[in-house]
């Protein structure tokens, strides 16, 4: 299992939390989401055989968020 911090700008709420983290969890290889609304950041536990950052991007700003790194 690999691990990567997501910067994402946009978040305000619970229903942002809930957007983003539902987002990531429907990706084959995610196994876990923590979303901290107010640093911003958005810790991905997930295998890197099954998915990879392009698509948990791509997830997320298919929410309507900006991923920053």
């Amino acid at each position: 299992m690999a691990e990567r911090t997501l910067e994402v700008k946009g978040m305000s709420c619970g229903h942002c939390k809930m957007a983003v983290s539902g987002a990531l969890n429907e990706l084959e290889g995610v196994s876990a989401v923590e979303v901290d609304l107010a640093s911003g950041k958005v810790d991905v536990s997930y295998d890197e055989a099954k998915v990879g950052f392009d698509q948990m991007k791509d997830a997320v700003e298919d929410q309507g968020y900006d991923v920053v790194n």
